[in-house]
């Protein structure tokens, strides 16, 4: 917003201060989940008797069913009341979180804990995602996501190292949790003091919004405003082309991550690795995957989506493969390596082209069907790969899941239409009633 006349105005650079505001507001919404990541399985086992594996897999399960689901339905909301009101409430429903946790005499109450946490996650990352987006306008989306999940990763991997630091020097509970209880404040105080509404920011960019192919008429335009969530899902899922590359995409690159969360550690123990040597593999991944996304975001406003996306996938995929045929330390450490840089090209990109493809005017409900298929992800990964584990073992089970994620980049490179309308010659239809058919 300009200063002196009040009059919105779209950029990152004239809105300087929010959207700075809103990349710290991430940096606590990552925490959220970082507390998790090290911590509760441990109490899990040592303090209520779980099996690892079953405790582990059915955090996943939870987690990433109630994220997908809440993420579906906070975007969709956000279109009517508003993201600020969104945001807010996911840091009050995350309040509960780390008292559950320090407060828990029952493993049901950790359960508890982990909805409230999906609950929490869904509404607050997808509106940091969509107010950035708002606010940055079309020229900088890769940048603004970029940024957006570079700052919420690398907390998510920083909370989890310091979390289990601090269990290491004190205990599993209480003491790593003290960090949740200020860090879920700060959250809840900076997005009701300081946030301001994005919204009109999105119905700026609407009117401003002109694409020269766009078939529709006057009055299909008119009818775009109001679509329905369900066309919008559909659209989303499987109609349009482009949509159902992202969002199968966004599907398989959480499934390949449930899986890397709940197998990987089991298979390196298996070989006899320290939890120590495991927790560095396991630190690699998110760290090439969260600092490298100030590259890949950027980078897909300049080479465009398609490629990243595509070629992203198969890195992925080279790496899980490489992780379970060359079963030594090094190759763990270059496949966990493949797999960062890999997750590091689509993360940001898919986020972009969601937004190129989508009218402005539904574009946060687009995101939100998109985001319940990435985190449906976590669950379904968790779930094949246990599966086929426990059936076929677990070399198995990593090397079906890099064969689906090898897929998935083929699907792309072969389906998939470049949707950012500078590096095409020919601009993308973004209206619904005319968008592009699988």
């Amino acid at each position: 917003m300009d200063a002196n006349t009040g009059r919105i105005r779209l950029g990152l650079r004239e809105n300087l201060g929010q959207f700075s505001l809103l990349v710290l507001i991430n940096v606590f919404v990552g925490m959220m989940v970082g507390l998790e990541r090290t911590v509760v399985p441990l109490i899990g086992e040592r303090e209520f008797g779980l099996v690892s594996k079953t405790a582990i897999v059915s955090f996943i399960v939870s987690f990433g069913v109630t994220k997908a689901i809440c993420n579906l339905f906070a975007a969709r909301v956000s279109e009517t009341i508003g993201r600020k009101k969104v945001l807010v409430a996911g840091w009050l429903i995350g309040l509960p979180v780390p008292f559950i946790i320090i407060f828990a005499h029952h493993w049901y109450w950790f359960n508890v804990a982990n909805v409230l946490l999906g609950i929490n996650q869904a509404l607050c990352w997808s509106m940091t995602v969509i107010m950035k987006v708002d606010l940055a306008g079309p020229k900088r989306r890769g940048l603004a996501l970029g940024l957006n999940e570079f700052a919420g990763y690398i907390a998510v991997g920083f909370t989890a190292w310091i979390t289990g630091y601090i269990a290491s020097v004190y205990a599993l509970r209480p003491q790593p949790f003290y960090l949740g209880i200020g860090v879920v404040f700060a959250g809840l105080l900076l997005s009701f003091l300081f946030t301001k509404e994005t919204r009109p920011y999105a119905i700026l960019e609407a009117k401003l919004h002109h694409n020269p192919v766009t078939t529709g008429t006057a009055a299909e335009m008119r009818a775009n405003k109001s679509q329905s969530m369900r066309d919008i899902f559909a659209l989303a899922s499987w109609r349009d082309r482009n949509l159902f590359s992202c969002s199968q995409a966004g599907l398989v690159n959480n499934l390949n991550d449930g899986m890397s969360w709940g197998i990987y550690p089991l298979f390196f123990a298996s070989f006899g690795l320290g939890v120590g040597a495991i927790g560095t593999i396991k630190a690699v991944y998110p760290a090439a995957w969260g600092i490298l996304q100030l590259l890949t975001g950027p980078l897909s406003d300049r080479w465009g989506r398609k490629w990243l996306i595509a070629g992203g996938m198969i890195v992925q995929a080279g790496g899980i493969w490489l992780t379970v045929q060359v079963p030594v330390y090094t190759s763990w450490v270059i496949g966990a390596l493949l797999q960062g840089i890999g997750t590091a090209m689509v993360y940001p990109t898919l986020l972009a082209a969601i937004s190129d493809v989508a009218h402005p005017e539904w574009r946060a409900t687009a995101m939100g069907a998109y985001r319940f298929w990435r985190d449906l992800g976590y669950a379904l990964g968790a779930l094949i790969s246990g599966v086929i584990a426990d059936l076929l073992g677990m070399r198995v089970a990593i090397e079906a899941i890099a064969i689906l994620t090898f897929l998935s980049g083929l699907q792309v490179a072969f389906r998939m239409r470049e949707t950012d309308v500078r590096q095409r010659a020919k601009p993308l239809d973004i209206v619904p009633s005319s968008a592009a058919r699988l």
